[in-house]
């Protein structure tokens, strides 16, 4: 089996971001800066309990709306979308 790379580049919100692999797609999306969505109220949120309990980390993945965040694998080439 060929060795898997040390790091992935995903897209969050149209930016690429380079993280190391077995990191969660809630902490990529921190790393941009990017709240992970805003509220119904317009407030930033984020991950709050980070076992996917909470329901605050929810985006995007994939074309795949209201993932947890903080339970999935970033994967190479992942399109992750917050707002």
């Amino acid at each position: 089996m060929p060795e898997q790379p040390d790091f992935l580049i995903l897209k969050v919100n149209d930016k690429f971001v380079t993280v190391a692999r077995g990191t969660t797609v809630a902490a990529a999306i921190l790393m941009t800066g990017a709240p992970i969505r805003i509220s119904v109220t317009g407030e930033p949120r984020g991950p709050l309990c980070g076992m996917g309990i909470c329901f605050e980390c929810r985006a995007t993945i994939d074309g795949a709306p209201h993932q947890r965040t903080c339970q999935i694998l970033c994967a190479q080439d992942m399109e992750v979308h917050t707002l």
